[in-house]
């Protein structure tokens, strides 16, 4: 069985360009003055400074794996300041350390390319994988950061897209691959789910069909009659998708079975 995904419709040097661009917001919140040790309302578990150096060392992580072409993966205890600087508290040492594991990941991963045979735990060995998971997680902690301290949320259409493309594929890699019970519970025929994001102009194709078969979840893209429909503008959809919103928050919008949207979030929480 092979799974409903395509290939990602965002080059890699976009991605790397994304990273960086991730990152420079995350240090402007970083020197701002915000409270670092203010909760994060959509990670509650965290403090503004743990979700920073959660990120953070990810991509130190990440850029270890990809250097070395490891075939198996890194332990984190072997990643040089992985949990981010020794001092807490310390905005100036934070932002440097933010500083230099940005521009580490980004140039490591233009000098590898996308084909880079690298050990993952997805569908794709590669460099080009880790620089597309990395784009996306740094996006939605991103997110995440501007949510804690009041500023607004705004992704690039391709990169929003591109972020519910690989959702998806998440999700339906994990039914595959690693199947429990809350993964065997989204299955079930007669059931599907569409996203419309009504501000997205017709070249990124920003809708989405998710179908919830008795086998797997299967997804595409496209305008389709559903169970349920989310509406809204196209960042709002993303950030609802990976439950950073409410699905009926801001200019959002539920048509139809709410239930099984609200299903298919809480149990759709991978990666």
């Amino acid at each position: 069985m092979t799974m409903s995904r395509q290939e990602p419709r965002v080059r890699h040097d976009r991605y790397c360009t994304e990273i960086e661009f991730q990152v420079r917001r995350l240090r402007d919140i970083v020197t701002s003055g915000a409270d670092l040790s203010a909760t994060v309302p959509t990670c509650p578990d965290w403090s503004l400074e743990e979700l920073i150096r959660h990120t953070g060392g990810a991509l130190r992580w990440v850029e270890l794996n990809v250097r070395t072409r490891s075939k198996e993966e890194v332990p984190e205890s072997d990643v040089p300041l992985c949990e981010g600087p020794e001092k807490q508290g310390d905005p100036a040492a934070l932002d440097a350390w933010l500083a230099e594991t940005g521009a580490t990941i980004v140039a490591t991963l233009r000098e590898a390319g996308p084909k880079a045979p690298v050990w993952s735990w997805g569908w794709e060995r590669s460099a080009g994988f880790w620089a597309r998971r990395m784009a996306h997680e740094q996006v939605i902690h991103g997110a995440d950061a501007a949510l804690t301290v009041g500023r607004p949320v705004e992704v690039a259409p391709e990169i929003a897209a591109d972020a519910i493309d690989e959702w998806l594929e998440i999700v339906e890699f994990v039914q595959r691959t690693m199947p429990h019970d809350e993964a065997a519970e989204l299955r079930g025929a007669g059931r599907s789910i569409h996203l419309h994001a009504t501000d997205a102009s017709d070249d990124v194709n920003a809708e989405w069909t998710v179908e919830l078969t008795e086998d797997v979840v299967r997804w595409r893209r496209g305008h389709e009659k559903a169970t349920v429909a989310l509406r809204g503008p196209l960042t709002e959809v993303l950030l609802a998708f990976y439950r950073r919103l409410p699905p009926d928050g801001g200019q959002l919008e539920v048509l139809g079975d709410r239930g099984l949207l609200d299903f298919w979030l809480e149990r759709a929480t991978f990666g």
